[in-house]
């Protein structure tokens, strides 16, 4: 780890808690004491108490991905197989709250965020479609109202991925994966891909995002790209990327990388104080614990 994360890292390794999954995604801490994550190619969404082994919490999940809570404590789920988003009910069953907007399907929701009030905020990039599949003809950030209503907040971001607030909601992160898949292609050769960066919008009272504007660049030829992201009580902002969790201020300076064994795809705040970082990495996921609590998931 670079000199610069001492102050934010406590722990000296990351620790993993569990291995030989497909590729773990979409982790949250739930406020019983346990963590949420799902392994994409299996579409299961799994549970995870400190010190346990994993436990199948939801199969046949529809391709899920990013995982957060309401504030009612419901979860939301972005189902990327089954084009929607759901929320899970008392009961245990599963009701879509986004499907379509302005009358065409989503494309396949990523990563997810609430506000406050009670607003979400999904990203929905466009890949991976057969001809015909695709209704949308771009990939955006999505904005569902307390009210339920659902509109298109952003659309100026090829492939939006992972999202998060500043800690006084004013500023909404949202990087960027990729330009094309011939993005990879450049990396393969050692070239630097620049089409990977963190785009950050003012958010107004009323839920709309403007002001959009380059946060961070991620540049790099090392295997890796941004993916989810979270933020500290100080306005850090933590993303996975390139060679591991990119950590900026902010006001969007590198201070470091966090490497881990495996290159992670997301995170998430978690634990009785909120310090420990939880990594989705590949075929395991792992924890580390920060000096810094993180953002903490609203409740009613």
């Amino acid at each position: 780890m670079a000199d610069q994360l001492d102050s934010i890292v406590e722990s000296g390794q990351p620790q993993r808690l569990a291995t030989g999954f497909g590729f773990t995604e979409g982790p949250v801490w739930h406020p019983d004491g346990y963590w949420l994550f799902v392994d994409i190619p299996a579409e299961v969404i799994h549970k995870l108490a400190p010190g346990g082994q994993p436990e199948v919490f939801r199969d046949n999940s529809g391709g899920s991905n990013g995982l957060t809570f309401d504030l009612n404590g419901n979860l939301i789920v972005c189902e990327g197989t089954t084009r929607q988003m759901s929320r899970r009910e008392a009961d245990g069953s599963y009701t879509a709250i986004a499907t379509h907007v302005d009358g065409k399907r989503i494309n396949r929701p990523n990563d997810v965020v609430v506000r406050s009030d009670g607003t979400i905020y999904f990203t929905d990039p466009a890949h991976s479609f057969e001809a015909g599949e695709q209704e949308l003809d771009f990939a955006g950030v999505h904005r569902i109202a307390p009210d339920g209503t659902h509109t298109v907040a952003a659309r100026d971001t090829v492939f939006p991925n992972g999202l998060a607030f500043s800690p006084d909601e004013r500023t909404l992160y949202v990087d960027n994966t990729f330009q094309s898949f011939d993005c990879f292609k450049d990396k393969e050769n050692g070239e630097a891909c620049e089409h990977q960066y963190i785009r950050a919008y003012d958010v107004a009272p009323d839920g709309a995002l403007s002001n959009s504007r380059i946060f961070a660049t991620m540049f790099s030829a090392v295997e890796g790209v941004p993916d989810g992201m979270k933020v500290d009580v100080e306005g850090r902002v933590y993303c996975t990327g390139a060679g591991g969790c990119w950590v900026f201020n902010a006001a969007g300076t590198h201070l470091g990388t966090i490497e881990l064994p495996e290159g992670p795809a997301n995170n998430a705040w978690g634990g009785p104080d909120n310090r420990t970082m939880f990594f989705t990495a590949k075929t395991s996921v792992y924890t580390l614990r920060m000096k810094t609590a993180g953002t903490a998931i609203h409740r009613s």
